[in-house]
């Protein structure tokens, strides 16, 4: 990679590990589908309108917005909101790259390799280490709530795969913008009828620059310019040299979360969360390795 594209992507893992601070941020005025909703129309409005919907059917945008969009952000939400600390979030979230493998399996019907297989089992001792291990800054619905957002978005990165199968080069920032235009009304649906008008009310009340700028930088920071980008360097680079920065996004996130929020982590979370990040390496680099 260029120097100029490596700087780039160092932009893009700082701006998605950062961006469970803003969350954190974000849940302490505004209840979460409320927050997922106003992140999506600010991130959409007025941009789509200077951006053509992109060559993808609808009923696969429609998919692809309702899993990575509603269903990820949701959970992720509900899940940090019940309990799920910030620095720990971004690491279960990448638990995303085996749901992906096992949607790609059951849908594309692709083969395991050693390396998927040792590096889920790698993996899910992590997690299992990290969910029996909560010592009161953790709970187990916060746990289980950021467990199914990485199952939705393993299931979106499949979509997504179906739903660019075949098709001319395009731009991956406006498919990012009209998969995002698809989860405003369905969120603020549910918003409305889980959460109800008196959150919105007291969030009304509540409502502080803290919390816009927390709301910005979701819109433009973490959701704008980082799939802008990300799509840009997919575009210049195979995926097997743009997908492994992702990794750096757990490390980011848990230490600006140690930083900022004050989190800290137990001896067996951290013992956890360093076998999560052993069983991704395994899993994207394994195959490389001579046995």
């Amino acid at each position: 990679m260029k120097i100029k594209d490596i700087l780039l992507a160092l932009f893009i893992v700082i701006a998605w590990g950062v961006n469970f601070i803003a969350i954190k941020v974000g849940l302490l005025v505004l209840p979460p589908l409320l927050l997922g909703a106003l992140r999506f129309l600010l991130a959409v409005v007025p941009i789509i309108f200077f951006l053509p919907r992109p060559p993808v059917a609808w009923k696969w945008l429609l998919t692809l917005g309702l899993c990575i969009n509603v269903g990820q952000f949701a959970f992720l939400f509900y899940g940090m909101k019940v309990g799920m600390p910030a620095g720990l979030a971004s690491l279960v979230l990448q638990s995303q790259a085996f749901f992906t493998l096992f949607f790609a399996i059951a849908w594309f019907h692709e083969s395991w390799c050693w390396n998927h297989i040792a590096g889920l089992l790698i993996a899910v001792g992590g997690m299992s280490v990290i969910g029996m291990n909560q010592d009161g800054n953790m709970t187990t619905a916060g746990f289980v709530f950021t467990l199914a957002a990485a199952a939705s978005w393993g299931l979106g990165n499949v979509v997504m795969r179906r739903t660019t199968l075949n098709l001319p080069p395009f731009s991956m920032l406006s498919l990012a913008v009209w998969a995002s235009a698809v989860a405003i009304v369905p969120l603020f649906i549910l918003s409305y009828c889980v959460e109800g008008t008196a959150s919105w009310r007291t969030a009304y009340q509540n409502f502080d620059w803290v919390t816009l700028c927390a709301v910005l930088y979701l819109s433009y920071i973490a959701t704008l310019g980082g799939y802008g980008l990300w799509g840009r360097l997919m575009s210049r680079y195979p995926a097997t040299v743009v997908a492994p920065w992702a990794l750096l996004v757990p490390i980011v996130g848990m230490s600006s979360a140690s930083l900022f929020l004050g989190e800290t982590f137990s001896f067996w979370q951290g013992l956890g969360s360093l076998s999560v990040m052993a069983g991704l390496l395994v899993h994207v680099f394994g195959q490389r390795w001579k046995l």
